[in-house]
């Protein structure tokens, strides 16, 4: 898997007595590594583009790696895809066609399917090799990957939007972080959203994207740049936040829109009630609401925000995977 690694790691554990266990490493800084302690490495793949695990966590289940980074693990998935998905499907008035740009792992097409209005959904991932890994190995999205409203693309996203003729009501950018010479950072660019994805919403259409960590030390990395290369190309655009435990960060995301947003609570419970098959485990109208309010730091810095993401003047996510030390 690259530079991603695992290899086994000798401590002592209070005693005189040696014990060996796996760790996986992630880089995020220079100076600053995760570990997460692993009971077995279960898959590995590498396709062209990226390279592909899945491990067994001790503490958060089945993981999945992309490149050396976490994706989502078993255990606090559904924080991530129930924050990138539903918001934008609750605040537009009759979503009944999506369009996800990446989502290979199948979960966000499974968010999106739990909607009642929804008649079609499109999830077009670059990574053939990534798709099939998540189809054989995540069986959580098995009934997702087998609906008859998905349909399910291998190509450039760019290029998918560009030759369709169809316009959506939803637009999800479950994509990877903007990684140097990574697949998809000009899919954060500001003429890409203005060229290829505005014209494919429709009229009341939202647009909702990952956009990185979002923490008090960490928003400034392509956060806040993300929401204001958005606010150059949409009338409304709204940040929101929550913790997600297996990044160990609070992660962001951004919707955006020409048409103005209606955040009320009441009116957020009413339609998960109404348009939602089954129990959202995370979000409820009261707590979609409270993630769009910012501490004062997150805030200031995204009301001053000056850079605009484009292909000459990006911004990227640092570190990969890495074997650990003892």
């Amino acid at each position: 898997m690259g530079e991603a690694a695992v290899q086994d790691v000798y401590f002592i554990n209070g005693s005189s007595e040696k014990e060996k266990q796996k760790w996986y490493e992630e880089e995020v800084d220079d100076d600053l590594k995760l570990c997460y302690s692993l009971n077995s490495v279960l898959h590995r793949g590498t396709s062209k583009y990226q390279d592909i695990a899945l491990l067994d966590t001790k503490h958060f289940g089945k993981a999945l790696l992309i490149d050396g980074k976490m994706q989502s693990s078993e255990m606090d998935e559904f924080i991530y895809h129930e924050c990138l998905i539903h918001p934008a499907l609750l605040c537009h008035p009759k979503p009944k066609a999506v369009f996800i740009m990446g989502g290979g792992e199948g979960s966000a097409a499974r968010e999106a399917l739990k909607h009642r209005t929804i008649e079609r959904v499109v999830m077009c991932d670059i990574d053939e090799v990534v798709v099939d890994f998540c189809r054989r190995h995540l069986t959580a999205n098995s009934e997702a990957f087998a609906n008859e409203k998905l349909c399910l693309v291998i190509n450039d996203a760019k290029e998918e939007l560009q030759k369709r003729e169809e316009k959506y009501d939803i637009i999800v950018g479950d994509l990877a972080d903007p990684m140097e010479g990574g697949p998809c950072y000009q899919l954060y660019t500001k003429s890409f959203y203005e060229k290829v994805l505005k014209p494919k919403l429709q009229r009341h259409g939202i647009f909702v994207t990952q956009a990185g960590p979002a923490g008090v030390l960490t928003h400034k990395v392509v956060f806040s740049s993300i929401y204001n290369t958005l606010r150059h190309v949409f009338k409304y655009v709204i940040a929101y936040t929550a913790h997600v435990p297996s990044f160990v960060d609070t992660w962001g995301w951004v919707m955006a829109s020409d048409q103005p947003f209606v955040l009320n609570a009441q009116l957020i419970n009413k339609r998960i009630g109404e348009r939602i098959n089954g129990e959202l485990l995370y979000l409820n109208g009261e707590s979609l609401v409270s993630s769009t309010i910012m501490n004062k730091s997150v805030h200031q810095s995204l009301l001053k925000e000056t850079h605009v993401y484009t292909e000459e003047n990006a911004r990227f996510i640092h570190g990969h995977g890495r074997a650990c030390c003892a």
